[in-house]
């Protein structure tokens, strides 16, 4: 999908362990990446395997792109393109994200996002070009048949009030 990016760690490693660059803008802007200033990070904490946090996305004028990783644990990464103009709207991809595989992925502005864990205790760090507003906070249903999305648990251990209520796509 256009302006979706799995990013592989290459990590130099020897016997103390590893060191690794998680961000280097001028890498992002030889891959394609460009205009994505961070002006927030967070971190979340899934405490209980099959738990499901998404979809999540901000409206504009406050839409963000988003850069992530999973610190500890592994998960079910899946966004959805929600861009109206693009040649994949509707459709989605899934990745595994783990404390394991190192990878990293940066999500584009007009995609929803969310994640199920695949173990206990999974830690995940964001990185933000846009504040977090609430007023602009949106999401689709997880669970959504327009989108189909194949989850490796198919029912969600614990999920928030919130990403249960998220409305169904209008066709």
């Amino acid at each position: 999908m256009n302006g979706l990016f799995l990013i592989e760690q290459e990590p130099r490693i020897d016997e103390r362990g590893y060191f690794v660059r998680i961000f280097c803008e001028d890498e992002f802007k030889k891959a394609g990446i460009k205009d994505f200033n961070i002006v927030q990070g967070n971190q979340s904490l899934t405490k209980k395997k099959g738990t499901i946090r998404g979809m999540h996305f901000q409206k504009e004028p406050k839409a963000e792109d988003k850069f992530l990783q999973c610190l500890k644990g592994a998960i079910y990464d899946v966004v959805i393109d929600l861009r109206e103009s693009s040649p994949t709207f509707g459709q989605w991809c899934a990745n595994e994200l783990s404390e394991a595989n190192k990878r990293m992925l940066f999500i584009p502005k007009g995609f929803a996002h969310g994640f199920q864990a695949l173990s206990d205790d999974c830690l995940i760090e964001y990185f933000m070009s846009e504040f977090y507003v609430p007023d602009h906070a949106d999401g689709v249903r997880w669970d959504d048949p327009f989108f189909n999305i194949s989850w490796p648990i198919a029912k969600p251990s614990v999920m928030s009030d919130n990403d249960k209520k998220w409305p169904l796509m209008k066709k």
